[in-house]
């Protein structure tokens, strides 16, 4: 077997066959240019496709699952070859051509901003603004922290923020800060390109969060984002700013609902802005709090955007979910909610609003503030002020 570069896939001029061996689904979304599709776990059931008289190249997520089936079929006799990471290596060729066109890149960034004021007015622009004012998250003086990770969210938060100080308030200062706690070379170099093309002024700092956690067993995930939330606030408190704005979205905040009744024991919600209990005068803000992911997923594909999925050093050499969350106890959530929407259009609304309208005196027991309150404890008080 022979691993080739997507470069010396390009410069290969002979009658040449590429195969996309990830999902349909990801295939539908984009390919490259003439591949056909085979599942990597269907390859086998459809060798009639695989020709021997000419060069064959597989592209998978990461070039994991391509390396396995070009070992084998190169025993086999056929000239076949894995792209060296996989459908990534494309993008970032994909990306790296465009930002070698100024002018193309700087018409490139107008449109993103033109679509979010205008096409995506009402799915993002408004609800964004509308959960800013509902939940005042911004006040006079304010300088915010906009936390960027690398994906759609935080990259699509970041391009709101700079609308808003061009159409909206001023009374406000931003900072957009990039923590690298240690992504591979290809997902650091995607975030670095997608602030270029956009136009996202960002300020980067390193963390050694990833090797700090790479040899941890018991939940690893929860000690990564405790510790990346901690390392934001610190930096965000090192320049001034009194608020963090996280990239967390309708979705998130309605799985988060159910995950905690349903793997949790408790009715909880992930709030639109929180204070810090470990930093003084900081607060977190969710601004895109009330925008559906099916928006920001059709506002990125609307102008061909490419962001990073996920780049938890655990899962980004994956090829079977290409580095995204499937397996975890989320995807199993959003599935249910995929399920559930089937039946009724209203469902997500519902979810949502379930934790604005809790009847106190139908719950058997809360907490406030840490203590527990239970309703045997004034059930006497209320004999007789409720009908049967």
């Amino acid at each position: 077997m022979d691993r080739k570069t997507i470069e010396d896939l390009e410069r290969d001029d002979r009658d040449k066959l590429v195969i996309d061996i990830r999902s349909k689904e990801d295939f539908d979304k984009e390919t490259y240019p003439g591949a056909i599709n085979i599942y990597w776990e269907e390859f086998r059931d459809h060798l009639d496709q695989v020709p021997k008289d000419r060069p064959v190249y597989l592209i998978c997520y990461t070039g994991q699952r391509s390396d396995e089936i070009a070992a084998e079929l190169s025993e086999e006799g056929y000239e076949i070859y894995s792209i060296e990471e996989g459908f990534r290596a494309y993008l970032r060729m994909k990306l790296h051509s465009l930002l070698q066109k100024e002018d193309v890149m700087a018409d490139r960034c107008k449109d993103v901003e033109r679509s979010i004021v205008k096409k995506f007015r009402k799915e993002i622009w408004r609800k964004f603004t509308k959960a800013i004012n509902e939940y005042e998250l911004i006040q006079d003086g304010d300088k915010i922290a906009v936390c960027i990770s690398g994906g759609k969210d935080s990259m699509l938060m970041a391009k709101l923020f700079q609308e808003l100080e061009r159409h909206g308030r001023k009374n406000f200062e931003v900072v957009y800060l990039v923590m690298n706690p240690g992504y591979n070379e290809l997902n650091y170099q995607t975030i670095l390109n997608n602030a270029k093309l956009l136009e996202v002024p960002i300020t980067v700092f390193q963390t050694e969060i990833f090797d700090t956690v790479a040899d941890i067993t018991d939940s690893p995930c929860y000690l990564c984002a405790r510790m990346r939330r901690g390392y934001l606030y610190s930096k965000a408190k090192e320049l001034g700013c009194n608020k963090i704005a996280l990239g967390h979205h309708f979705d998130d905040v309605i799985e988060t609902i159910l995950m905690g009744m349903m793997y949790g024991g408790q009715v909880q919600t992930m709030m639109p802005k929180l204070h810090s209990t470990n930093f003084e005068g900081m607060e977190l803000i969710r601004p895109l709090y009330l925008i559906r992911e099916e928006d920001i997923i059709k506002w990125m594909h609307y102008n061909e955007l490419h962001f990073i999925q996920c780049a938890c050093r655990f899962t980004e050499s994956c090829a079977s979910c290409g580095g995204t969350e499937k397996g975890s106890k989320r995807a199993e959530i959003k599935e249910l909610i995929r399920e559930l929407r089937q039946r009724s259009p209203h469902i997500e609304k519902n979810i949502f609003r379930s934790v604005e309208n809790v009847n106190l005196s139908t719950v058997i027991a809360y907490k406030e503030k840490g203590v527990k309150h239970h309703f045997l404890d004034a059930y006497d008080e209320t004999a007789g002020t409720e009908e049967d």
